[in-house]
C-alpha cells in the first residue's frame, strides 16, 4: 500500500486510540501525535489520498450539521489496515529474544469463512503450523494479533500464548533464520 495513504489509515485509527486513552496524559500524547503528523502531509496529497481511499472503500466520507467533513474508516478500510500492520510484523529485524508466539485456535464450522480469513493472515505474517490450528511466529506481535482477532470477531475461539520451547524448535528456527 501507498505510503500516504497507509499513513492516512493509521491517522485515522488514530482517533479511536483516544478512546482507549485511560489517563489525561496518554490521551494527550496521542493527540499531539495525531495533529503532528496530520501536519506534516502537504493538502493536496491529503485530498488525493483520501479521495482514492474512497474510491477503494476503505473509508467513509460524510457531511456533518456544521458543513465540514467527517471521514472515517470501513471495515475494508480496517482489515487492509490490519493486513498492513501484519505485513510489519516479519518485515521488522529485530533481535530474537528466544520466545515463540503461539495462536491456537478451535473455531466451529458456522464460522469457516472467518477461521480461513484468520489462518491466511497469519501465515502472511510469517506464522507457521505447529499444528493444524495452532501456529507459531517468532515476532513479537500481541497487539496486531488481538486487533485481527477482534475484527474477525472469533475472541472466544481463540488463544494466545508464549512459548520458552518447542520439542522441533531447529525446524523452525532453521525456517526462520534464526
Amino acid at each position: 500500500m501507498n505510503n500516504l495513504r497507509e499513513k492516512i489509515l493509521l491517522l485515522l485509527l488514530g482517533g479511536f486510540a483516544l478512546c482507549y486513552a485511560y489517563t489525561p496524559g496518554r490521551y494527550w500524547y496521542v493527540a499531539r501525535t495525531i495533529s503532528r503528523e496530520w501536519s506534516k502531509i502537504r493538502e493536496k496529497e491529503l485530498r488525493e489520498g483520501i479521495n482514492y481511499l474512497y474510491r477503494l472503500n476503505y473509508i467513509d466520507k460524510k457531511i456533518n450539521s456544521n458543513n465540514l467533513w467527517q471521514v472515517s474508516l470501513t471495515a475494508k478500510g480496517k482489515l487492509a489496515l490490519l493486513s498492513s500492520r501484519l505485513d510489519n510484523i516479519k518485515n521488522k529485524k529485530h533481535k530474537w529474544d528466544g520466545k515463540w508466539r503461539m495462536v491456537a485456535f478451535d473455531i466451529p464450522e458456522k464460522y469457516k469463512k472467518g477461521r480461513d480469513s484468520l489462518r491466511n493472515k497469519l501465515k502472511k505474517a510469517g506464522f507457521n503450523e505447529l499444528q493444524e490450528s495452532v501456529l507459531v511466529t517468532p515476532y513479537d506481535c500481541l497487539k496486531e494479533i488481538k486487533a485481527l482477532v477482534d475484527f474477525f470477531k472469533l475472541g472466544k475461539y481463540v488463544r494466545f500464548g508464549i512459548l520458552l520451547s518447542i520439542d522441533n524448535e531447529k525446524y523452525f528456527e532453521k525456517l526462520y533464520k534464526l
